[in-house]
């Protein structure tokens, strides 16, 4: 029987200039081998990012309450920022994963890291092509997960500036309104 892995809070300092915020990025990673599930945990948690690991792509749709039973196992309040997935995996690869969860609406624009002892270009172009954020091979390097990372606090920043230059124009333009209508 597959097991869910609960996340672990971490203690932070108040220190988190190295992150620019002091939220962490909430990785949740899928693979079926619990040495290299540990050994991701570690390299993400070293990167200062909050970690949930499954062992099987079914929990972690699941978990993301993608599983059709709207069973989720209670992490609805969790926000995902990323998705690292093993591509061979018993049951469902990490390929049928990455098209589940990008048919989904609620999860289609998180990314998708797929991970894979095997370099094999029609593999890793499908990947690709089907809309995964990065393909890595394994065993997975701390840059790499440096790299993801600093990409995604990008990313996220540009969505919140985005958010806040859209407010403030529709506060302008609700002020011209009401300029306008002199109250």
């Amino acid at each position: 029987m597959a097991e869910v892995l609960r996340p672990e809070k971490l203690d932070i300092s108040n220190d988190t200039s190295s992150l620019g915020s002091p939220e962490l990025l909430h990785v949740l990673a899928v693979d079926d081998s619990i040495v290299d599930r540990k050994f991701i945990e570690r390299l993400l948690r070293v990167s200062s990012c909050k970690v949930t690991l499954v062992d099987s792509a079914t929990r972690a749709l699941q978990y993301l309450g993608l599983d059709g039973d709207n069973s989720s196992v209670g992490f609805e309040d969790l926000k995902i920022n990323l998705i690292m997935t093993d591509y061979s995996m018993p049951g469902m690869t990490g390929y049928e994963l990455l098209k589940k969860i990008k048919e989904s609406s609620a999860f289609r624009e998180i990314p998708v890291v797929i991970m894979s002892s095997e370099n094999i270009l029609p593999r890793i172009d499908r990947c690709l092509e089907e809309g995964a954020e990065d393909f890595l091979l394994k065993p997975v390097k701390l840059a790499d997960v440096k790299r993801l990372r600093d990409s995604l606090m990008k990313a996220e920043e540009r969505t919140f500036k985005n958010i806040m230059h859209k407010r403030e124009l529709e506060a302008n333009d609700v002020y011209s309104q009401l300029k306008r209508a002199k109250i």
